[in-house]
């Protein structure tokens, strides 16, 4: 038990740093970032992610921000016979563009890494739990479609996250949960 300490603490501190690497978009604007975002392509190293990614339709945020900076995120997606909600809240870090999130159940970083704001938006997050520590990009849209160039440009950022394109899925478009009440045809 003692031996496995140290290696935890050290995978920790790796991790830490190359969180620390991640980049965030200059000059990050709240205002432009702000609204209706669809999610059309996630990649994560998450155990529970890999075994639900084949099945996953594209989903639903919601961005806004509080008056002290803070991130507020409301998520709809669907499942197999209802819409999942789930609201985060992500404390602003001291950096434009990068937030932490404190639950009981984990601890989120999460950072714009880049953003056009009018049509995508590649975030990054990093989620660490009792059990685990998980990795993923989200590439996020306006609409729900998606050009191909945009998926290449995605897909380039896989490997700087230290994922692979195997841990890739790219969601289908759904017209359920659309409106975050309920299922819509």
């Amino acid at each position: 038990m003692t031996s496995v300490l140290p290696s935890l603490a050290l995978a920790l501190l790796c991790l830490l740093q190359a969180v620390a690497e991640v980049p965030v978009q200059p000059d990050f604007s709240t205002k432009k970032f702000a609204g209706t975002w669809h999610v059309i392509a996630a990649v994560s190293n998450c155990p529970v992610f890999l075994k639900m990614k084949d099945g996953m339709k594209s989903s639903i945020t919601t961005i806004s921000f509080t008056p002290e900076g803070d991130l507020a995120m409301r998520l709809v997606w669907p499942l197999l016979d209802k819409c999942r909600r789930t609201e985060l809240l992500f404390q602003q870090s001291g950096q434009a563009g990068h937030y932490v999130g404190m639950s009981a159940q984990d601890k989120r970083d999460l950072r714009v890494m880049e953003t056009d704001y009018s049509h995508y938006a590649i975030v990054h997050e990093v989620q660490q739990n009792e059990q685990e520590l998980s990795t993923g990009l989200q590439l996020l849209t306006r609409e729900q479609d998606v050009s191909p160039q945009l998926l290449k440009k995605f897909r380039e950022f896989i490997p700087s996250a230290g994922l692979t394109e195997d841990m890739l899925a790219i969601l289908p478009k759904t017209g359920e949960c659309q409106g975050g009440t309920g299922w819509h045809p």
